[in-house]
């Protein structure tokens, strides 16, 4: 048996909601377990056992591979939990002896509907909405509905008939104004129903109209001093900041079904299966296929589709499925369905977050064991992102720095295969510019570098990238023509503020995404280019400095003033000492003469 590398196993889950499923050595599913933050929930498992309680260094030790599934929220990895634990009931999972589920809104399906809450699924016609991870919650909406709606609460049968024979009188609920008497006629089932509709509004996310109620009465406590009840409503508030009716992971409107999503690349694919029942997601599970031929993913989804219903045994007559397709074979009575909105769209999208995710991961971890695939990719991204002709493998940055124009000086630095090539930077010393010029800088810099790589011979780069805007970019491309070899390669312009991408004879710029991998090649290639190029300023800057408070000493010359400062490294340090050491590099006379300079310096 393999040995398990939980350090891996890590490594490849994110730091999302969801729930996480631990199997032993025969892939025994033996516990469930739900996270606000999978990575970190994990990890607390794998710690110094003394840390573990006894039972859960048994549950450890047993590991041998770990699965999980995202979820859009906290409250959608509790139902997820819920869900397997009762469909599976793992060995190391405690079960619920009442099989205690959570509860439900429900609008019960009679004349004046009431509505209350529930953990009896019912399917009787009744609207049942939820369910609620926290009870708490669910009674802040059912109270705060009952304030704002006068329901009536008895079970009493308010057909028409009972009405009309006036078999009822109103209750105490009459009396205090929480029901307005439909049982004796004083209330319009249309009026009734009115109150309905905004109810199913609240229920179905749309809770503005409780909340700005609430905001009124807290206002209004507030007004009147009455601070007891400002916290309470307050509280109320802070609840309903947190509420949310609907979930991915649970739907009252949808029954069994099965949901499938793909994701792809050059050699592989991967296939998501939500196996749903009753309206609930009972089963997640990711696979990997192998490419043969160039199969495209509707190809791929229909092969993968009858494989995986009969490897787990379903029988759910609808399938939902990402685009539409053909599959051979399937029972006429099964149905497809690409659904655009809804419950079913929603469980469809569940199942796409997690294929990509997984396709992602995988992905990683192959790039990790081949690099070069990864440079491929990379490079290919880049293509597209920047609308090149060619591969970027070769590519060139420039930045210019100066303090108020003095010592001006250029920088560049060269990626190849998307990785920088320190052999091959290079830096300027600008000899045509006076003054603080940003943009002849520039012009200077790029026409010597290509000037000299066309002199050698020397292949061109498919990209060079300008730290500026599009004064550095005009001033750069003005020496490609020069050259004539503006046309031979791609030039762009980045501005730092808003990482504005520039390209010539185009207004407008291009902006990547902010995660994007091209984004983070170039702004590495820039701050990569401003390191270089500083460092080498502020050399240049230091050595200049020191040579010429030197070299303004009558007496000695270039060749001494190089010598002190090989000896001695700094100026600094060559005033600080004594005659005996200075006799090691200068004559008697040189040492009274550069005495003398550093003490008229100072007055």
């Amino acid at each position: 048996m393999a040995i398990f590398d939980y350090k891996e196993e890590l490594k490849r889950i994110p730091h999302k909601p969801g729930v996480y499923q631990y199997f032993d050595k025969d892939d025994v599913l033996i516990y469930v377990g739900k996270a606000k933050d999978l990575k970190n929930r994990v990890s607390s498992y794998f710690v110094n056992e003394n840390q573990l309680n006894s039972k859960t260094r048994v549950l450890v030790r047993k590991i041998q591979r770990i699965a999980f599934t995202i979820v859009d929220t906290e409250i959608d990895a509790w139902l997820l939990e819920n869900n397997l634990i009762k469909k599976h009931k793992p060995r190391y999972n405690v079960m619920l002896k009442d099989d205690k589920t959570y509860p439900w809104i429900v609008i019960k399906n009679e004349p004046f509907p009431r509505v209350f809450w529930t953990r009896r699924y019912i399917k009787d016609g009744s609207k049942y909405f939820g369910p609620y991870a926290s009870v708490g919650m669910m009674h802040v909406v059912l109270d705060t509905i009952r304030e704002l709606f006068p329901l009536r609460t008895c079970a009493l049968n308010l057909s028409q008939d009972n009405i009309a024979k006036g078999k009822y009188k109103t209750c105490l609920e009459y009396q205090i104004g929480n029901c307005n008497g439909p049982c004796e006629g004083l209330q319009s089932r249309e009026k009734y129903d009115q109150n309905l509709e905004d109810i199913k509004d609240i229920l179905n996310g749309k809770i503005s109209v409780v909340t700005n109620k609430i905001k009124e009465q807290l206002n209004e406590a507030i007004g009147k001093l009455n601070f007891e009840e400002a916290h309470l409503l307050k509280g109320k508030l802070d609840k309903l900041d947190n509420y949310q009716s609907k979930s991915t992971v649970v739907s009252s409107s949808i029954t069994n079904l099965d949901v499938f999503s793909i994701a792809s690349d050059e050699s592989y694919a991967f296939v998501n299966f939500l196996k749903v029942m009753n309206g609930v997601v009972i089963q997640t599970q990711t696979l990997e296929m192998k490419k043969r031929l160039d199969e495209s993913e509707a190809q791929l989804l229909a092969i993968a589709i009858p494989e995986i219903r009969n490897r787990y045994k379903s029988v759910s007559r609808e399938i939902i499925v990402p685009f539409s397709l053909e599959i051979e074979g399937l029972p006429e009575e099964v149905k497809l369905n690409v659904p655009k909105l809804g419950d079913k769209r929603k469980l469809l999208d569940l199942s796409l977050k997690n294929v990509a995710y997984f396709k992602k991961e995988r992905l990683l971890h192959y790039e990790k064991l081949n690099p070069e695939v990864k440079t491929e990719r990379l490079l290919l991204q880049m293509q597209k992102d920047l609308r090149l002709n060619t591969l970027p493998r070769h590519i060139e940055c420039f930045d210019n720095s100066n303090i108020q124009g003095s010592f001006p000086v250029s920088a560049i630095v060269v990626f190849k295969d998307g990785k920088p090539s320190k052999k091959d930077y290079r830096h300027f010393n600008v000899k045509t510019v006076e003054g603080p010029n940003d943009f002849a800088t520039m012009e200077e810099a790029v026409y010597r570098r290509y000037k000299r790589l066309l002199d050698e011979g020397e292949e061109l780069p498919q990209l060079i990238v300008i730290d500026g805007g599009k004064g550095q970019l005009g001033a750069a491309l003005k020496s490609l023509r020069l050259l004539g070899i503006e046309r031979k390669l791609t030039v762009i312009g980045i501005a730092k503020r808003l990482e504005e991408l520039f390209y010539p004879g185009d207004q407008y710029p291009l902006y990547l995404d902010k995660k994007s991998e091209t984004l983070k090649v170039i702004q590495h290639l820039r701050d990569e280019a401003h390191r270089f190029g500083i460092t080498f300023h502020r050399n240049q800057r230091s050595r200049k400095t020191f040579v010429s408070d030197l070299d303004n000493i009558p007496g000695i010359g270039k060749v001494t003033v190089e010598k002190l400062l090989t000896t001695f490294k700094s100026v600094k340090r060559i005033k600080a000492l004594s005659d005996e050491e200075l006799k090691t590099v200068l004559n008697l006379k040189q040492i009274q003469a550069l005495r003398t300079y550093f003490q008229e310096e100072k007055s």
